[in-house]
């Protein structure tokens, strides 16, 4: 074999060091150091001492064949395989002992093919294979699962009558069992005439790992029964098989037989995991307690149990008190602790553990640096996680699998792709797991051509047959909304677990489709599956969808009956249950029980709650509440918060939210973005939303649409139109939602024409159905233009059932222009769409007011009396100094109420020297002219200004809510007084904004 030019450099360094270093020179007696260099060898602990002494040999010229020997074991047992494989190939002529050392050398670095290369080029050369030869060979074919190969090695064996001996025997045994040739490996153990403790491990290991593991503890019986002493590797490979049983019994009794014998540590830190992976991680915790001598690895393996029993908090508590220990981490502890800080989202602690990795010098190493780059994902550093994984040396398939499935569970599945994609150019075949990780991320994106092609691929790897995969796949049909495909392989299954149930059920719930859902669980109830906290987790939203409370009731009466209710995912569906199906009070019980561990997503769901109940206040409180509990809001906390600022157009609320979004770094969230966008709009910032949606890095349909709903809102009809052109010239997809902000800014400005245009090219250009807030939209902006007969055709001729929307929309229209005849008409069709809705009542008798039919106007109220209902209150609100001010109609119970009527007097008398002129029309009741006056002055929104006029800074901008529409009163009112202080002054009312500066509004009084 020739000698390769780095082995050659390799010497050349090796006699460079000799030179250099201090070793004795060889003045004295040559024979004396000779004789010296095995017994140096033999004691040599350091790879530098080693060196030291090969470098002398060399210079030596020493060629004694058991000290070369003893050389390349010595560099096998430093992991120096190339060193020792120097030693070997500048060796002439090698003898059978050196190719011994030499595929031994390979076979414990794990390098199992060149051992196996090594072992074919002996056999060529000519050398004769002997026992201790085969014995090395067949760990290589074990480690690199070669079987085939291993089968040949086990007919030369044969051939020189070598399977009796117990070493080659025992190899075979391995071999076989761990390439899951059991049949194989029972009959080379029957042919065994002498079988130690070291066969019937390796028997007990293969059959743990198989699909009957029974028959491991049946062995390990056996063993006992023949006068075998079990040792603790029989105990070790014993545990896996116990733990895919998960028999409890059988660990409490090997734990008996542990605790009459001393086994040591090795077996202790075994029953620790094998107590832990049956699910009872208590008893485990005592043993670990009562271990003597506990070691890191004790450490590791009792963190790990907690990991793989959900307990993480117990894993960071562990990681505590190994610091204060002085106890070094390990992989496992690492491994453990990483897993913990991810699923905690902690990423405090999680940059602590990996610190302690740095100083361990683990951190490089795959198996840690894979759930390091996963926590720092979880934990939405994305960035930093990319970082670690393109830095990751030895980038195995378990790695791209673990980060792509990271990217996936935290909301990034296009960055998921994206490394997929990378995977693939790389030439790396993705296996199960990938394929399993890479499925749901074409799920989130409705990718479902690209779901087929990974299916496809699939059935060409003979990938598709496990659960797993066609649980996956289910779950991916089901979640794009091909509910055929979906269908198909789930009736196909031989078998079904319930997580391949839950795929389909959760699928209909998350399409909106609560019948099949309820149906797929009723299915269920009848199989012999039973439902986990998972189907309760997919049925209970059907029920919200179905607005089913009813329904809903006795399904949590079930989660009860079968012990899930103290689920935080169960509880937490039903929470959001009772508040969709209006039973809130139900929702807010189950949140403050005081046994309800709660989670973000528990808080985000009240939060959420409080919102759909009109109730921002309490929405806000409850987010301050999350904080002081130490719970870190999420993106969807923010998502679901700052509705509650835009409500109540608490600006400095929504801004300190901004700047919590900007700390805890979920600014480049598009969902958060959009909801800014939204927010400052609603809050009267019109420019800061401009600004923000301007910067935006990345936009979707919402965020334009949100924007085009801040322009409408605001009546700049001009902005809308040409940001919707806009849209149009970027490609942007244009949605049903996005023709309904333009159109909204049309009937604001009155735009007929463009209005009807741009309905017309819903159908005509973007093939898009118009919906019924489409037509409510267009029947607002003809009705508003007086144009009353083309409303009507416009209805009559509706392919579409009309709504109370926009039977209401008619009402609101003809109150502009006192059509009572149209506006009894659309009454009567809404009384019976809304029969306990008062606004109709009220909206109908301010008609009848204007016209002066107050005796109609009389019954109309008396109907809405007799019917029990009651006019919803005027009511307007006002932030100032972080505190949000409401005000009713007529109210007189505030403290600065003197004041007020004070200030509104002066501004009465110098807007009437304008020619101000009250709006009597605008009262409803029928009395006395003066008292009508009286009525018009004490409404909220002249109460809000007058209060916010005295407690703020001259020429600082007022901004009032209220939510009903402003009455033409006091639209002109607030005109004057813009004019009279000099002050810009902002109403939102129900339909939009109103800015008024110098007596005049944006709105040019068509609203």
């Amino acid at each position: 074999m020739s000698i390769k030019h780095q082995f050659r450099r390799s010497f050349a360094s090796i006699a460079a060091a000799a030179a250099a270093s201090d070793f004795p020179s060889l003045s004295s007696s040559t024979r004396t150091y000779y004789l010296n260099y095995p017994r140096l060898l033999s004691a040599c602990k350091h790879l530098n001492h080693l060196l030291q002494i090969h470098a002398q040999i060399i210079v030596s010229g020493f060629n004694h064949h058991p000290s070369i020997t003893h050389l390349i074991n010595l560099y096998s047992f430093f992991h120096k395989c190339d060193l020792a494989r120097s030693v070997f190939d500048s060796t002439p002529d090698p003898p059978r002992i050196l190719w011994n050392s030499m595929i031994r050398a390979y076979t414990r670095s794990k390098q199992h093919n060149e051992a196996l290369e090594m072992y074919c080029c002996m056999v060529e050369k000519g050398l004769e294979p002997d026992k201790y030869t085969f014995t090395f060979v067949l760990k290589a074919c074990t480690g690199s699962l070669k079987l085939q190969q291993g089968i040949l090695i086990h007919e030369e064996i044969a051939r020189r009558e070598l399977e009796c001996d117990p070493f080659i025997g025992t190899g075979l045994v391995d071999m076989y069992s761990k390439m899951g040739d059991l049949k194989s490996a029972r009959v080379v153990f029957d042919n065994m005439p002498e079988k130690d403790v070291v066969a019937w491990n390796a028997m007990i290991a293969g059959l743990s790992q198989s699909e009957d593991p029974c028959e491991a503890v049946d062995f390990f019986r056996s063993m006992q029964l023949v006068g075998v002493e079990p040792s603790s590797a029989s105990l070790l490979n014993l545990f896996p098989g116990i733990c895919k049983l998960s028999n409890i019994e059988l660990c409490r009794s090997i734990h008996g037989y542990v605790f009459r014998r001393d086994f040591g540590s090795a077996v202790s830190n075994g029953l620790i995991d094998l107590y832990s992976k049956c699910g009872d991680v208590d008893v485990a915790r005592k043993v670990f307690d009562q271990m003597a001598g506990r070691d890191d690895v004790s450490w590791g393996t009792m963190m790990a149990g907690y990991a793989h029993n959900g307990c993480f908090v117990e894993v960071m508590e562990l990681f505590d008190n190994m610091k204060l220990g002085n106890i070094k981490i390990n992989k496992v502890s690492a491994v453990s602790g990483f897993l913990a800080a991810a699923e905690l989202r902690d990423l405090e602690k999680g940059k602590e553990i990996h610190d302690c990795a740095v100083q361990q010098m683990i951190d490089s190493d795959v198996l840690v640096a894979t759930p390091l780059m996963v926590m720092y994902a979880k934990c939405g550093k994305t960035e930093k996680a990319k970082q670690l994984f393109w830095g990751l040396r030895g980038r195995d398939l378990v790695a791209w699998s673990a980060i792509i499935a990271a990217l996936v569970q935290t909301g990034y599945p296009e960055e998921a792709l994206s490394l997929f994609r990378d995977m693939q150019n790389k030439n790396l075949k993705p296996n199960r797991v990938t394929l399993k990780s890479i499925l749901p991320a074409c799920a989130e994106l409705s990718l479902l051509k690209l779901g087929k092609s990974i299916h496809c691929f699939t059935i060409k790897a003979d990938m598709d047959s496990d659960l797993p995969t066609r649980t996956a796949l289910v779950s991916m049909y089901a979640k794009c909304g091909f509910f055929t495909a979906a269908l198909t392989i789930f009736s196909r299954m031989s078998s079904r677990d319930i997580v391949t149930w839950n795929a389909l059920i959760n699928g209909y719930t998350q399409i909106g489709d609560p019948y099949n859902a309820i149906e797929m669980f009723y299915k269920l109830r009848f199989s012999a599956v039973n439902p986990d906290s998972g189907t309760m987790v997919g049925v209970v939203p059907a029920c919200a969808l179905l607005n089913d409370l009813d329904q809903g009731i006795w399904i949590h009466g079930l989660i009860v009956k079968l012990g899930f209710e103290s689920d935080c995912h169960v509880k937490n569906a039903l929470i959001d249950m009772y508040a969709k199906c209006g039973s809130f009070p139900s929702a807010e019980f189950l949140f403050n029980k005081t046994n309800f561990t709660k989670d973000e997503v528990s808080w985000n769901i009240i939060i959420a709650a409080y919102m759909q109940n009109g109730l921002a206040k309490e929405a806000i409180s409850a987010f301050h509440q999350m904080r002081l509990e130490n719970f870190h809001p999420n993106s969807v906390t923010f998502v679901s918060v700052l509705p509650a600022a835009a409500y109540l157009a608490a600006l400095r609320k929504g801004m300190a939210f901004h700047a919590c979004i900007i700390r805890m770094g979920f600014l480049s969230n598009t969902l958060v973005g959009n909801s800014l966008i939204d927010m400052y709009s609603k809050c009267g910032q019109l420019d800061y939303s401009e600004k923000f949606f301007n910067e935006m890095g990345h936009k979707d349909t919402v965020s334009w649409n949100a924007m085009l709903s801040g322009y409408a809102v605001h009546g700049h009809v001009d902005r809308t139109i040409g940001l919707f052109s806009l849209m149009q010239e970027s490609q942007v997809q244009i949605d049903s939602v996005s023709f309904i902000s333009v159109l909204s800014a049309c009937r604001h400005a009155g735009l007929v024409e463009e209005g009807r245009r741009i309905f017309h090219s819903m159908s005509d250009k973007y093939h898009i159905r118009p919906d019924l807030e489409h037509y409510a939209c267009m029947v607002d902006l003809l009705g508003r233009a007086g144009l009353f007969d083309e409303t009507w055709d416009f209805i009559k001729g509706m392919p579409l059932e009309p709504d109370a929307g926009l039977w209401g929309a008619l009402l609101g229209s003809c109150r502009m222009h006192s059509n009572v005849k149209l506006a009894e008409v659309a009454l009567d069709r809404l009384v019976k769409l809304e029969p306990r809705n008062p606004a109709h009542f009220v909206v109908l008798s301010s008609i009848y007011a204007q016209s002066g039919r107050w005796a109609d106007a009389g019954k109309a109220r008396s109907k809405m009396n007799d019917l029990g209902l009651k006019k919803t209150p005027g009511c307007s609100w006002v932030e100032l100094k972080n505190k949000v001010h409401a005000f009713r109609a007529g109210d007189k119970s505030h403290p600065q109420l003197e004041s007020m009527h004070s200030l509104w007097n002066t501004l009465l008398e110098k807007m009437e020297k304008m020619g101000y002129v009250p709006d009597r029309s605008c009262v409803l009741q029928n009395v006395e002219e003066e008292d009508k006056e009286v009525f018009l002055y004490s409404h909220s929104e002249r109460l809000a200004i007058t209060f916010a006029l005295l407690n703020t800074q001259p020429e600082s901008t007022i901004q009032i809510v209220k939510n009903l529409r402003v009455c033409t009163d006091c639209h002109t009112t607030t005109k004057f007084i813009s004019k009279i202080t000099r002050r810009r002054i902002i109403v939102r009312d129900a339909t939009r904004f109103h800015h008024f500066e110098d007596g005049i509004c944006s709105c040019n009084d068509y609203w």
